[in-house]
């Protein structure tokens, strides 16, 4: 992995650094249930787009980096807005702003529907209607923007991300939400199903910090992230990692 330079790395403020690792080690909090942000390798270890930044902002801090690993982004989130984690790696949604200081978006990926070639859907637009049952990964970017959105079809919720297409097919709902990419792999193991073209959401993928650690240190943060895009950090980790159908953020 290629190492950037951190310009201003020499002149943290200690109180900074402090905030950000009151422990003295970079906690991350890793989400391995979406594809496009870490899963585990071959040896059962974390890899990935967010487990590199973490590293790479660990490096910034001059100080070692613990990975704690969960299998949904609601467990995830859960991590660092009870302090268990000093940052971790979400999708941007006001819910979960209410805890956590987030940086603007480094990449951004899409939401896609999944159904049954049988299914008379052919639209996103289709899929709010009385009668449809939406599953999605409990506490997820999905849950909480279809949760405000749709205002006939209702949520059915499994317990991660990587289980709603087996809910789907275990408890014949009518349709499935979540990544593109998952849903894409998840239907190459289930046959019989297709994918709603278009997507019915971008989300905004970002870093962020609990609340309590306050503006400067969130401040810091923000400004890690922009490097991270403008030095091409991002866009070689997605290519390393060969990861497809996501892009990196414009710079804020």
């Amino acid at each position: 992995m290629t190492r950037q330079t951190n310009p201003t790395e020499k002149h943290i403020d200690a109180g900074v650094r402090a905030a950000l690792t009151p422990g003295g080690v970079l906690r991350a909090s890793i989400n391995v249930g979406n594809p496009i942000l870490a899963n585990l390798d071959a040896a059962g270890l974390p890899a990935g787009v967010s487990v590199d930044l973490a590293r790479e902002f660990a490096r910034w801090l001059d100080v070692e980096v613990e990975l704690k690993v969960f299998d949904s982004a609601g467990r995830s989130v859960q991590a660092v807005t009870n302090e268990e984690a000093d940052i971790g790696f979400f999708a941007v949604d006001p819910l979960r702003g209410e805890g956590i200081h987030f940086t603007a978006p480094y990449v951004l990926i899409e939401g896609a529907y999944l159904v049954r070639e049988t299914s008379p859907l052919r639209d996103n637009a289709e899929v709010d209607q009385a009668g449809h049952r939406v599953v999605v990964g409990k506490g997820s970017a999905y849950d909480l923007y279809l949760t405000r959105e749709l205002q006939n079809a209702s949520l059915v919720r499994a317990v991660t991300s990587p289980a709603v297409v087996d809910t789907f097919v275990a408890e014949a709902l009518e349709v499935a939400a979540g990544v593109r990419q998952q849903l894409e792999a998840d239907a190459a193991r289930w046959p019989g199903l297709r994918i709603l073209p278009g997507r019915f959401m971008v989300i905004q993928q970002a870093m962020g910090l609990p609340r309590s650690r306050g503006v400067e240190a969130a401040t810091w943060l923000r400004a890690f992230v922009e490097e991270m895009k403008s030095s091409g950090f991002v866009q070689q980790a997605l290519a390393r990692h060969r990861i497809e159908g996501a892009s990196v953020a414009d710079a804020a």
